[in-house]
């Protein structure tokens, strides 16, 4: 396994097997993303545009397992800065985790934290950015499509260092898995001081 940072237009070789995972790892709960290629390679553009961002690929080989991005909040679309321009907080101090994807079978190898640590320090890298945040997905416990086996990631991102700010939500529309339409979905924010 070869963990490696990308940043700038090395990443443009990679955005297809990006959007592959993208679509791949969040049709599970508690995403349910019903993915479309065209919006992913338009949604990892944003990637490309930000001098200061970075894309964690899992490598086995050749072939891309895992990738975790992440890039300056100011970087990123409206609908996610929103809640923190509402409560009055400067989104130059924040470095935002868009996401991490991993294969199913290369999971429980530490590469999670990887992704996590080298984020971090990226973000660190510029000496300006005060904490680092990412925001996750809130389905409701009584949620059908849940599986009962489900266990969430909090505990994970806690020992990485975060906590959960529920008073900081955001909304993101996609289709669910067998939808016709998309709806929002509140995304609750988690943050580690850098």
């Amino acid at each position: 396994m070869i963990i490696e940072r990308v940043t700038g237009e090395a990443l443009r070789r990679h955005i297809p097997d990006l959007a592959r995972l993208r679509i791949e790892i969040f049709r599970a709960w508690p995403y349910l993303y019903e993915g479309d290629e065209a919006y992913e390679r338009k949604y990892l553009e944003t990637y490309l545009r930000s001098s200061r961002s970075v894309v964690v690929l899992a490598l086995d080989g050749e072939r891309v397992v895992g990738a975790s991005t992440a890039l300056p909040l100011e970087d990123e679309a409206d609908y996610v800065t929103a809640p923190f321009a509402a409560r009055g907080l400067d989104i130059a101090r924040f470095f935002y985790f868009g996401e991490s994807v991993l294969d199913p079978a290369y999971r429980g190898r530490g590469i999670g934290v990887r992704f996590f640590e080298e984020r971090e320090s990226h973000a660190r890298g510029f000496g300006t950015f005060e904490a680092a945040c990412f925001c996750a997905v809130q389905r409701p416990d009584d949620h059908p499509a849940k599986p009962g086996d489900y266990v969430p990631l909090d505990a994970f991102w806690t020992r990485r260092g975060f906590a959960k700010d529920p008073s900081l939500v955001t909304h993101f529309a996609w289709r669910d898995l067998g939808e016709t339409a998309e709806t929002e979905k509140p995304m609750a924010f988690w943050f580690k001081r850098l």
